[in-house]
This record gives C-alpha cells, structure tokens and sequence, in this order.
C-alpha cells in the first residue's frame, strides 16, 4: 500500500503501524527513533499511540527529527 511519507510516495506493507515506520526509517538513516515526533493526515500522533496507530492507504504522514544542540 501506498502512503505519502515528507511529501513523497512510499510503499508500505499492510498492517504497519506508525511505531514501525518509525523504527524502520530509523534503521534505515541511524536516526534515534526517541526524538522523532509524527503527524498524520495533519494530526499529530502522540507517542502513547505510536504502536497502535495503524497506517491506512493514502495517509499523509510528516515525521521531524528533533536536533539538539549547543
């Protein structure tokens, strides 16, 4: 199934929760999954519900990376 990920397409599989995308995206760039935050279909996602959330066709998701810094 196809999602909208940053404003490009992305092919997912079925049943994929935000809590995998996340931990996959993370495998993906070694970014820590901890300081992402996520909006779906314009809503934000708590974190509380990351693993719960299931991903639908279409979805339009935005997830940012917090940076620290000095």
């Amino acid at each position: 199934m196809k999602i909208i990920l940053n404003g490009e397409p992305l092919e997912i599989g079925a049943g994929m929760t935000v809590a995998l995308l996340v931990q996959r995206l993370s495998d993906e760039t070694g970014r820590d999954p901890r300081g992402v935050a996520v909006e779906r279909n314009r809503e934000i996602v708590p974190k509380s519900l990351h693993a719960a959330t299931l991903l639908e066709e279409g979805d339009q998701i935005e997830l940012v990376q917090f940076v620290g810094g000095g």
